[in-house]
């Protein structure tokens, strides 16, 4: 397959540093000179002081409003069994737990595919304690993004989706989930940082991922619950943890990224990628050599390594060798940011792509294609805890 690959995710928004004011010596004037004394500068003006987003001084009315929309997900499923723990070479049935959050009152839930991903059989439990089976509706491995539906439930309480891209770094954020079975914990930190991806986590590099990294405490079991501000509003899905033991490092997907493929997963059951058909490599990464020979002054943009024969990229005239730096008039500064924008644009869409060339800007029309998925892209985030084997799922939801 021959697709966008390389780094992956959305355009991280950088925060810039505050100037330092300059400091100015105004010394005194001379006492021995006849002529009239120099009026001495004037002070420089103060800087305006930095506005502070407090918080509140509890988080239990989020907590309290989100809560009935936060819900518990159980799944079985037969799997292989490997090593000392076969079962005479055949399968048996492993169970899983994970979080979700209705997003319809009809019953529409969101939750990580690797929460559901092999299961033969779901079941949501209500934060009223009912339960009902569900089923899958859509999903897409390479987002870690599923959708599930039950039936049955009426006038369910949907909760509010907010805009990621307004989250800051050390903006305030509440997680809600089941770790390790302790259902509905309330966990409360800051966004510690924007835009992580794959190799931030340890992940599967042909998944798509811009993480928000948060410290609030995060473990298995909050996989698929919500991330809210202090609006209560969903900004993030908390998906994954550091897999090395490390402590105050979880990782959340963007809900803006949810909601950019949920309708497509609500309507076909998989979100279909659009592609240009090239293999790329940040500019970041280039040595100085490298620098040089493609005549690449900074380090933004995406370099082109490998062009598909007969592809998109190939039928525009795309070379390699090539530094993307524009896609539709947006600045391309991460190769992550180019992979997601062609993945999304649209099959049949035909785009304006702007490169370096030896230096200079060239402007391409691009008609993309459709992206080749693999059998099966399996992200695997470390936020799926396993029931033992034999204990009832009650037990671990109390």
């Amino acid at each position: 397959m021959i697709g966008l690959v390389g780094t992956a995710g959305c355009k991280p928004k950088s925060v810039p540093a505050d100037p330092l004011a300059a400091a100015t010596d105004g010394g005194p004037a001379s006492l021995t000179s006849a002529a009239p004394a120099a009026a001495a500068p004037a002070p420089a003006p103060a800087s305006a002081p930095t506005e502070l987003k407090m918080a509140p001084l509890s988080f239990a009315p989020i907590a309290k409003r989100a809560d009935p929309s936060v819900v518990t997900i159980y799944t079985s499923g037969e799997e292989e069994g490997r090593g000392v723990f076969a079962r005479r070479r055949g399968s048996h049935t492993q169970k899983g737990l994970g979080t979700g959050f209705i997003v319809d009152k009809e019953g529409v839930i969101i939750t990580n595919n690797h929460v559901i991903e092999g299961a033969d059989e779901i079941t949501v439990l209500l934060s009223d304690e009912h339960r009902y089976p569900a089923k899958v509706t859509g999903r897409d491995p390479r987002t870690d993004i599923a959708v599930v539906k039950i039936d049955g439930a009426k006038d369910l309480t949907a909760i509010p989706l907010g805009d990621s891209d307004a989250l800051e770094v050390g903006d305030w954020v509440v997680a809600i989930g089941n770790p390790f079975g302790l259902s509905h914990t309330v966990s409360a930190g800051i966004v510690s940082a924007k835009g992580r991806g794959g190799n931030d986590v340890r992940l599967d590099s042909s998944g798509y991922y811009n993480f928000l990294q948060t410290d609030a405490s995060i473990n298995p079991g909050n996989s698929g619950g919500p991330l809210l501000n202090l609006k209560g509003e969903v900004v993030g899905m908390n998906t994954a943890i550091r897999g090395d033991g490390a402590q105050g490092i979880g990782f959340a997907i963007p809900i803006n990224m949810v909601k950019q493929l949920m309708p497509m997963l609500l309507k076909d059951g998989h979100f279909t990628r659009s592609a240009l058909g090239v293999i790329i490599r940040d500019a970041r990464d280039l040595t100085p050599e490298e620098h040089k020979q493609l005549k690449v002054a900074g380090e933004k943009g995406a370099v082109i390594q490998q062009i598909e024969p007969g592809g998109p990229a190939d039928k525009a005239k795309i070379e390699v060798g090539d530094v993307i730096v524009g896609f539709e008039g947006q600045a391309i500064d991460r190769g992550s940011l180019l992979q997601w924008l062609a993945s999304t644009a649209g099959v049949g869409k035909t785009v304006t792509v702007r490169v370096l060339r030896g230096g200079k800007p060239v402007d391409l029309s691009v008609t993309l294609g459709q992206l080749k998925e693999p059998k099966e892209a399996k992200p695997r985030p470390q936020l799926r805890p396993r029931l033992p084997q034999g204990q009832d799922d009650e037990d671990d939801a109390r």
